[in-house]
């Protein structure tokens, strides 16, 4: 059986950025707790007019630009993103859309006229689903190409402990057989478990209660008599809406930090075991490079570390760490455990195995689905740029997303990295984006910006139908 596994990669991030000094700053915080602690540097932020549509289709029109793919040898396009932008309408939809209407003059028109297309949602573990099906579903001809983009939008309340780790953007990677950058392994751990660690609710409101309160805060009279009156006078199409209730979606999330990391280790150690009982792995000197899901750049470090512990409790490195920092035996568990973190032997581990993949990250924020395929593209960018060779290492894959769930996965890079990952400029790009202040970051995050800030988007939100048969219908662009 051939391999199959991404034989090309492209990404998308927003020209705009805050730095982690100014939001710091302006937040009362101590900026280098931010930035050594947590690994933050800037933080992405998208546009007016951007969103998780835009993001996508940037990232496959790269895809399909860098890589002369001729659309339609792609058999389907999976969306992985919380994001969405519709609640029926898939996302992907409006993504191919853009592309396909954009490269009609090259592809003739409807050039994904008979690709599958679809949107896969579990926080930020769906882009990784995406991947995972679609994987199996190339397996099954040598013919079969498909295209999975991981795209998402990172928002939290203004001055909220998620702020700082905000992020934006879109990864799309080309899965088909005899890949040129990594193949993947048959073996998939996961581990499942329903959790509200994080999740996006459907917020309600009554409409008379709304009426009532702006009322009351106008002085003016808010009986129940007066709130019907106004209703049955109001032509506002808002107001005479017959539903009681009021419905609204925010991209802000409900969380719980601490909990959410519990349960982001919890999943990710059944989801190894998982694994390991599918294929039995020596973790610790398998997996050349570990590549995780970053809320923000530094998590995937602090997350693995029990494991870490485990698989040096199981091996000759136990009596490497000891003589560094004392035997556990002799030492209070939680504090050799601390020591056994600030260790040398566990740093080491760190730079030779993850550091690489943390560095994109540090520039650009949360991109939630995309984040660990950004990991990757930051690890093999690093290579490239160092005249690294890791041909033939191993990647162990380490994804969660909230609600909860953990895949774990392994692959094997391939000898045609090199020439996929050149054109791609990853760092180099990320160089060229624009800094924003605090001010304008705080008004675009609260739709108080109506023209763009950025001057070179490709492809942004043009406007939204109002009619009745087509009302909320978002229209895209290329400018």
């Amino acid at each position: 059986m051939s391999k199959v596994g991404i034989d090309a990669m492209a990404f998308y991030v927003p020209n705009l950025y805050v730095s982690m000094d100014d939001l710091a700053a302006a937040r009362g915080i101590e900026a280098e707790k931010l930035k050594r602690g947590l690994g933050l540097q800037k933080m992405a932020l998208p546009d007016v007019g951007e969103d998780a549509a835009t993001f996508a289709a940037n990232a496959l029109l790269n895809l399909i630009q860098q890589n002369a793919i001729d659309p339609s040898t792609i058999g389907r396009v999976y969306l992985g993103t919380e994001s969405a932008v519709d609640g029926s309408k898939p996302t992907a939809t409006y993504a191919v859309e853009i592309v396909e209407n954009h490269l009609a003059d090259t592809y003739g028109s409807r050039s994904f006229k008979n690709c599958d297309i679809l949107d896969m949602t579990f926080a930020c573990v769906g882009g990784v689903d995406a991947m995972h099906n679609s994987v199996d579903w190339v397996k099954q001809d040598p013919s079969r190409k498909a295209v999975v983009i991981a795209s998402d939008l990172s928002k939290y309340e203004l001055n909220s402990t998620g702020e700082y780790t905000q992020g934006a953007g879109a990864v799309a990677v080309l899965i088909a057989h005899e890949p040129s950058i990594i193949s993947f392994g048959n073996a998939w751990g996961v581990g499942s478990k329903s959790e509200g660690d994080f999740f996006k609710p459907r917020r309600y409101f009554e409409k008379s209660d709304l009426l009532k309160s702006v009322l009351a805060e106008l002085n003016l009279d808010h009986s129940d008599e007066a709130v019907s009156q106004f209703i049955e006078a109001s032509n506002s199409s808002f107001w005479k809406d017959p539903s009681e209730r009021i419905e609204i979606f925010k991209e802000e999330p409900v969380f719980d930090g601490q909990f959410s990391n519990a349960c982001y280790e919890e999943r990710i150690t059944e989801a190894l075991a998982h694994f390991n009982s599918q294929d039995a792995t020596n973790f610790l000197e398998s997996w050349d490079h570990l590549i995780f899901h970053l809320p923000y750049a530094f998590h995937g470090r602090r997350i693995i570390f029990n494991n870490w512990l485990n698989w040096v409790k199981g091996s000759d490195a136990l009596s490497e760490l000891e003589t560094e920092i004392g035997s556990a035996s002799e030492t209070d568990a939680k504090d050799w455990n601390k020591r056994a973190y600030k260790s040398q032997l566990y740093k080491n581990f760190v730079v030779q195995k993850i550091a690489a993949g943390e560095l994109a990250s540090s520039e650009i924020g949360n991109m939630y689905t995309a984040s660990i395929f950004m990991s990757l593209l930051s690890l093999l960018a690093n290579a490239l740029s160092t005249n690294q060779d890791i041909t033939g290492e191993t990647i162990g894959f380490i994804a969660y997303g909230s609600g909860s769930k953990s895949k774990v996965f392994e692959g094997t890079i391939e000898s045609g990295w090199k020439s996929k990952i050149k054109p791609i400029n990853l760092f180099e790009t990320l160089k060229t984006r624009d800094a924003i202040d605090v001010e304008t970051y705080e008004q675009l995050h609260g739709f108080k910006v109506s023209t763009p800030v950025a001057t070179n988007k490709k492809i942004s939100l043009d406007y939204i139908e109002t009619e009745p048969t087509n009302y909320g219908l978002r229209r895209y662009s290329i400018k």
